[in-house]
Formats: structure tokens, C-alpha cells, sequence
């Protein structure tokens, strides 16, 4: 029950420390992706035979199926993804892995395992936030501009909304957080060397990231869409 109750602790810390570090960042590329989405998706419907609700449409469906769920991860493996390698490979050339080895505590359980299952819960939750300031900046954006009215592009947006784009987004979501914890885990947890190793190893995990989130976006999109 001890040990429970101490992963318990750094698995609520862990979710808390990648929620709060990246919800500015999130919120702002996520108001600005809706917004240019709108802008541009206006722009190239210069004809009058399509309804402007086409475009929250568009924007509804990118926003749900690619936007929040895999532009936003890049941003959040190099926040997230560099600072899980970053301090686990400090602690590795610092020799307090080792230290935590010596007495007793399996330190691969005790480093890891709290991220990974917090990157599993604070990805999601993260994706979620971005698709609503995504629509929320569509909406914003459109209205201020006269490229759409609000109530054309809600009608765009219920009109052919399918919840199972919802299932696709958590599905990239859960799988794109495990992989960002996992990956950056990996790099951190074998670094060998001194500060500029750690640095290496950092850089190492947001592009091995970035590079396994595309392939499974791939995937994903193939065996689902």
C-alpha cells in the first residue's frame, strides 16, 4: 500500500507538472491553428455555388482528425518529451540512478512508469483543450473577419459531424502519449556521458518523437479511415 500510494503521488505529480507546462503554449497555437484554418479555408472558397457552413466543416473535421491531435503533439514532444529525457539522463550522469539502484528501489518503475502513465491521461486531456480553442478560434476569427458568421459555421460544424472523428482524435492522442514518454524515457535512462550527452539525448528524444508520431499517424489514419 506504501508503494502504491508513493507512485500514486509522482504519477499526480507528473500529470499536474504537463498540464500546467504546456496549457499556454497549447492555448495559444491551438486559438491561432483554428483561426488560420478559417482564414484560409475561406480564402480558397472564392466560389458562391458552395455554402460558407462549408467551412466550419472543414475546419471542424481537420481540427478533430489531424490539428489537435498530431500537429499539437510536435509541440508538445519537444515540452514535454525534452524535459523527460533531459531529467532522467541528469540523473543517469549523475549517478543518483545508480544510487537508487544501490538501495533496493527499482529505479526503471520509479523514473518511468508515473510518465507514462501520465502522459496517457495529460496528452488526452491537452488535445481535448486544443480541439475546443481550435473551434473556438475558427468561430473568433471568421466572425471578426465577415469570412463566415458564427452561426454558418456551427451549422457546418453539426451538420456533418461524426462522432467517430472523435474516437480517431483519442485514439492519436493515447497512442502519441505513450509514445512521447516512452521514447524520451528511453533516451534519458541510457544516457552515457556528461552534460553535453544530456543535451544530445534530449535533442535525440523530440526528433525520434516527432519521426514515430508520423509513422503512426500513418497508421493509425490507415487502419481507421
Amino acid at each position: 500500500m506504501d508503494k502504491f500510494s508513493i507512485y500514486y503521488r509522482l504519477f499526480v505529480s507528473e500529470v499536474v507538472t504537463m498540464i500546467q507546462g504546456s496549457l499556454v503554449i497549447v492555448t495559444v497555437i491551438s486559438v491561432f491553428i483554428g483561426a488560420v484554418s478559417t482564414l484560409q479555408t475561406a480564402y480558397q472558397l472564392t466560389t458562391s455555388l458552395v455554402p460558407k457552413s462549408i467551412i466550419g466543416t472543414i475546419v471542424s473535421t481537420t481540427t478533430l482528425l489531424e490539428l489537435s491531435p498530431t500537429v499539437l503533439t510536435f509541440i508538445l514532444a519537444g515540452r514535454i518529451g525534452s524535459k523527460i529525457a533531459s531529467e532522467i539522463g541528469t540523473m543517469r550522469v549523475t549517478e543518483q540512478i545508480d544510487a537508487l539502484e544501490v538501495m533496493g528501489v527499482n529505479s526503471s518503475a520509479y523514473l518511468i512508469l508515473p510518465k507514462l502513465i501520465a502522459g496517457l491521461l495529460a496528452v488526452p486531456v491537452l488535445v481535448t483543450a486544443s480541439a475546443f480553442l481550435a473551434h473556438a478560434g475558427g468561430l473568433i476569427a471568421g466572425d471578426l473577419t465577415g469570412s463566415v458568421t458564427v452561426t454558418e459555421f456551427t451549422m457546418g460544424a453539426q451538420t456533418y459531424y461524426d462522432p467517430y472523428q472523435v474516437v480517431v482524435m483519442y485514439v492519436k492522442a493515447f497512442t502519441f502519449g505513450f509514445l512521447i514518454t516512452s521514447v524520451s524515457a528511453y533516451q534519458g535512462y541510457f544516457t552515457h556521458g556528461g552534460a553535453l550527452e544530456v543535451g544530445a539525448s534530449a535533442t535525440k528524444a523530440v526528433v525520434y518523437s516527432c519521426l514515430s508520431i508520423v509513422t503512426f499517424d500513418y497508421l493509425i489514419a490507415q487502419i481507421m479511415l
